[in-house]
């Protein structure tokens, strides 16, 4: 799957879950929701900023059981936010193997690029 397939697939099924009562198109990790605390993110606003989000970096390894990314989303309070998403597109859903806000230390300013 090429990286723009990965990212249409992200989009679609964040778009998809809002409208799904289960929210069964979106699975989270234990990883992601710890995330979630340490760093006081909303679960539904992380999978709003899905929707609209740019891959940035694509994890093709055959290890992986599934082909992974990582994506930039915006939260409506502007803050940029990372994911790192499985994708299983036999199942059409994704799983957020883990979620954090970038640091200016690691990331510039575009927040798609890692300094160094």
């Amino acid at each position: 799957m090429d990286s723009e397939a990965k990212q249409s697939l992200i989009r679609e099924q964040a778009r998809g879950n809002r409208r799904d009562p289960r929210g069964a198109r979106i699975l989270w990790s234990r990883h992601a929701i710890t995330r979630l605390v340490i760093d006081d993110l909303d679960r539904r606003a992380i999978e709003r900023a899905l929707e609209h989000c740019a891959l940035v970096e694509d994890y093709a390894a055959p290890h992986r059981p599934l082909p992974d990314c990582l994506v930039l989303g915006w939260l409506t309070s502007g803050e940029p936010v990372h994911a790192v998403i499985g994708v299983d597109m036999d199942k059409g859903r994704i799983l957020i193997i883990t979620v954090y806000l970038p640091s200016k230390e690691e990331w510039e300013d575009d927040w798609r690029t890692r300094k160094g």
